[in-house]
């Protein structure tokens, strides 16, 4: 049902119009895709006015953010509205609900906007905002967790050098080994499936990784063991695909990767070796 349906229209001056006091993410109103919607307004009109609710003194926006801004910019007097009556609540979920039907959000806002929902503004639980917005609630729960990492790794994310999947994957990790693995992953391109297997070899401590303060020798030393237990996963990955091939060629294939992942092996407990040797 169209929520807006018994909404009523009017032209409302401008300055009787204010942003909203929840928003849900702050656009760049000088961002090429503004400046597209400001000519399309400027050549076309406005084709679809804007959703307003009234309080004791003017007016709150809720939806429509970007057209209010760019009629603002074209000094415009008047702009059509839609007026009806929202609770904060209901003012918050059609906005969220506008930006992601817009995939105008990157994950990094999806996740700070539902953590307002919950966390901040205690609308709600996961569940209740997953109905709201037809979301499941693993996908906001995880989006939530990527708020979790470090400033320097939702860099990584805002700049899509890291996706949002690998970004999960990473996020029940302690701080130290997250930067190590986010490092490895970009470098190599690591699939999710070796991601998984490099935090599994790191919660079961099968190479000594201990969570204590180290020195700078003993963390450049942890760099080394993750680097060779990427390339272990990198291995597996190769021994599953040549059992793929036909007998003849199987067995020599496989002998001689059997043979470098031993190689490997060595080398994480020279690493490990190492390390007890390096100052705490």
């Amino acid at each position: 049902m169209d929520v807006f349906d018994n909404s009523i229209v009017e032209q409302i001056e401008l300055r009787m119009i204010r942003p909203s006091k929840f928003p849900v993410r702050y656009d760049a109103k000088n961002s090429a895709e503004s400046a597209n919607l400001k000519t399309s307004i400027r050549e076309h009109g406005l084709l679809q006015p804007i959703v307003v609710r009234p309080l004791e003194h003017g007016f709150e926006i809720v939806a429509g953010h970007r057209r209010f801004h760019a009629c603002k910019s074209l000094r415009w007097r008047f702009i059509p509205c839609k007026i009806r009556e929202f609770s904060d609540k209901q003012a918050y979920e059609i906005q969220l609900t506008e930006n992601l039907q817009r995939k105008s959000m990157d994950p990094l806002e999806e996740a700070e906007a539902y953590q307002k929902y919950v966390v901040d503004f205690g609308w709600g639980g996961v569940s209740d905002l997953a109905q709201k917005i037809g979301k499941s609630s693993n996908y906001i729960t995880h989006r939530m967790q990527l708020l979790k990492l470090s400033s320097d790794i939702k860099e990584k994310i805002a700049s899509r050098r890291l996706s949002v999947s690998q970004a999960i994957e990473v996020t029940a990790l302690d701080p130290e080994a997250e930067t190590g693995i986010v490092d490895e992953i970009i470098g190599n391109n690591l699939t999710i499936r070796q991601i998984r297997q490099i935090k599994s070899r790191i919660s079961q401590d099968e190479y000594g990784y201990k969570k204590e303060s180290r020195s700078k020798e003993a963390s450049i030393i942890q760099k080394d063991t993750l680097a060779l237990k990427v390339a272990l996963s990198r291995i597996d990955d190769l021994i599953d695909d040549a059992h793929k091939l036909s007998p003849a060629r199987r067995a020599e294939l496989v002998e001689f990767l059997m043979n470098q992942r031993r190689t490997i092996h060595s080398m994480i407990d020279d690493a490990i070796h190492c390390k007890k040797k390096c100052p705490g």
